[in-house]
C-alpha cells in the first residue's frame, strides 16, 4: 500500500520500471559517449524525476526546495534567462499538480481555496492575465505572465497541499538551511583572498548569486527562520548551539555582502516583532501608507521632485563601503540616483496609462521616452537591462492603478491577517512558526521597496510559499479553537 506521507498517482513501485531505468540509463551513457552529446546523460535523471512525481511529488517538491540556494541564471538566446535547475523543476510541478487537481478535484482543501489570502493571490493572477491581453507588447508580458503563474502555482497551491504541518515546516527549513550555509561558505572561500572588501563582492558570489543583493535578500529573509528554529528543541542541545553559532554567521554574511537594503529590512523586521506582540500591525501599515501617499503627492506638486535632481559630475560609483553609505544620503550615489532617474520615469509612465498600464514585463521597453535627462547618470544607458528597481512602482507601471492596489492587499492583508492568527493559535511551534513567516514577509515587502525581485527564485519562492504556510496554520489554529 502506498505511505500515507505520499502525494501522486501512484502508490506501488514495480521491479519493471527499475529494471527500465537501469536499461535506459546505461543506453544514454553510451549513447553520451558515443555521440559527445553528453547531455543524452541526463534522461536517466528526466525520467527518475518523472517517476517520482507519479509516484510521489512532495519528494521533487523538496528536491526544488534544495535547489534554491543552488540555483545558477542561464542566459539563452534572443535575450532570455532561467534559472537551473529550479525553473524547469517549476514547470514540470505545475504541470504533474495540475493534473493532480484535476484528477483529485474533490480531495482538495476548501478551506484554502476559500481562504481571503488565497482569493487574493488568484485576483493578482487574474489581473495580470487581463493586463496581459491588453498590453503594448504582447509576447514579452505572455512569458512574465507564463513565469508567474508556475510561480503561483508551485509555491503557494502545491506548497498549500505539502506544508500543512509543523513537521513539514521543519524538514523545508533543515532542507534550505544546509545548502545555503554550503553556498556562504562558497562565497567566503572565494572572498576571504581578498579581505572581504567591498570592491570585490560582487565577483565571488558567481554561479549561486546574481548580484551581492540577490545574496543579501536570501540571506535575510531566511534569518527569522533560524531565530525561531531554535525554539524547536531543547536549550543547551548541539541544535541549539548550531542554530544559534549559525545566527552569528549569517549576520555576518550579510554583514559582507554590504547590502543596504538588507540591513534595513532586519532592523524593521526587529521592529516589526513588537508590533505584532502588541498588536499594532494594522495602524503602523495605515500610518506608513498615509506617509507614502502624501509624499508622493508633495514631490509631484509644482514638480517638486526636479529640487532633488543628482549633480551628474558628483553621482559616481563608490569602491569603499563607508563612501557609498556618505553618498547615499548625499545622493550621489550612482546606484540609489539611477534607481531615482526609473523612478520618475515609472511614475509619467503610470499618468500616461494609469489603468491598466504597459503590460506584465514592459517598463524597459518603454520607459526611455518617459525620462527626465536633469536625473540621468552614468549608468543610463542600462545594458543589462534591468528593470525599475522597486517591485510596487513596476507593478503601477506594468498592471496600472488596479494592479498596484491589489498587489498591497496581497502584501498588507496576510501581516493583518497573521497578526491575529498568531494570537489566536495556543500551540507554541505553530506560533514561532507564524511569527518566522510574519517577519520574513515583511523583510521581503521591504526589499521589494528598492528592488524587483518576485520573479527571481531566490526570492519570490518564499513570497508565496510563506503565504500559503501561514493560511494552513490559520486553519490549523481555527480546527484547534
Amino acid at each position: 500500500m502506498p505511505n500515507s506521507n505520499t502525494i501522486g498517482y501512484l502508490g506501488r513501485s514495480s521491479d519493471w520500471l527499475f529494471r527500465t531505468l537501469a536499461i535506459v540509463t546505461l543506453l544514454s551513457l553510451f549513447a553520451g559517449i558515443a555521440t559527445e552529446l553528453y547531455v543524452l546523460a541526463g534522461i536517466p535523471v528526466f525520467l527518475l524525476l518523472a517517476y517520482m512525481c507519479l509516484v510521489d511529488f512532495r519528494k521533487v517538491f523538496f528536491l526544488l526546495l534544495a535547489c534554491i540556494p543552488l540555483s545558477t541564471e542561464i542566459y539563452l538566446p534572443n535575450g532570455l534567462a532561467t534559472d537551473l535547475p529550479t525553473e524547469p523543476l517549476m514547470v514540470g510541478l505545475m504541470l504533474v499538480y495540475l493534473v493532480y487537481v484535476l484528477v483529485n478535484s474533490r480531495r482538495l482543501n476548501s478551506g484554502f481555496i476559500k481562504h481571503p489570502v488565497t482569493l487574493l493571490v488568484l485576483l493578482h493572477l487574474v489581473w495580470i492575465l487581463i493586463t496581459t491581453v491588453s498590453s503594448q507588447l504582447f509576447v514579452v508580458s505572455l512569458k512574465f505572465s507564463l513565469a508567474k503563474t508556475w510561480y503561483i502555482v508551485v509555491f503557494y497551491f502545491m506548497a498549500g497541499s505539502i506544508l500543512k504541518e509543523v513537521k513539514d515546516v521543519k524538514i523545508l527549513f533543515w532542507i534550505i538551511f544546509i545548502p545555503l550555509v554550503l553556498t556562504i561558505l562558497y562565497v567566503w572561500s572565494r572572498h576571504a583572498p581578498y579581505g572581504f572588501s567591498f570592491k570585490k563582492v560582487s565577483g565571488v558570489l558567481d554561479p549561486f548569486y546574481r548580484n551581492h543583493v540577490n545574496y543579501a535578500s536570501l540571506l535575510a529573509l531566511f534569518f527569522p527562520f533560524i531565530w525561531f528554529a531554535r525554539g524547536w528543541y531543547r536549550t543547551w542541545s548541539i541544535r541549539w548551539w548550531g542554530l544559534g553559532l549559525s545566527l552569528v554567521f549569517f549576520l555576518l554574511a550579510i554583514q559582507f555582502s554590504y547590502t543596504r537594503a538588507a540591513y534595513v529590512a532586519l532592523i524593521l523586521a526587529l521592529g516589526a516583532y513588537f508590533v505584532i506582540q502588541f498588536r499594532l500591525m494594522k495602524y503602523v501599515l495605515g500610518l506608513g501608507l498615509i506617509i507614502v501617499i502624501f509624499g508622493v503627492m508633495d514631490m509631484l506638486s509644482n514638480n517638486k521632485y526636479l529640487e532633488y535632481a543628482p549633480n551628474f559630475e558628483k553621482t559616481i560609483t563608490h569602491v569603499e563601503f563607508d563612501n557609498l553609505v556618505e553618498a547615499t544620503y548625499k545622493g550621489e550615489d550612482i546606484s540609489t540616483m539611477e534607481r531615482v532617474y526609473r523612478w520618475v520615469a515609472g511614475m509619467h509612465m503610470s499618468i500616461a496609462e494609469p489603468f491598466k498600464g504597459f503590460g506584465p514585463g514592459n517598463f524597459y521597453n518603454f520607459y526611455r521616452s518617459y525620462t527626465v535627462s536633469s536625473f540621468k547618470t552614468y549608468v543610463s544607458d542600462n545594458p543589462e537591462k534591468s528593470g525599475i528597481h522597486s517591485y510596487y512602482l513596476m507593478t503601477l507601471v506594468e498592471q496600472g492603478f488596479p494592479g498596484l492596489i491589489i498587489f498591497l492587499l496581497l502584501c498588507l492583508v496576510p501581516l493583518i491577517k497573521g497578526e491575529m492568527i498568531y494570537h489566536r493559535t495556543k500551540d507554541l511551534d505553530r506560533k514561532r512558526i507564524i511569527m518566522l513567516l510574519l517577519l520574513s514577509m515583511v523583510i521581503i515587502d521591504a526589499l521589494l521597496l528598492i528592488n524587483d525581485m518576485v520573479e527571481t527564485d531566490k526570492v519570490g519562492t518564499f513570497f508565496f510559499m510563506n503565504m500559503a504556510i501561514l493560511v494552513n496554520m490559520d486553519l490549523a489554529a481555527k480546527r484547534e479553537k
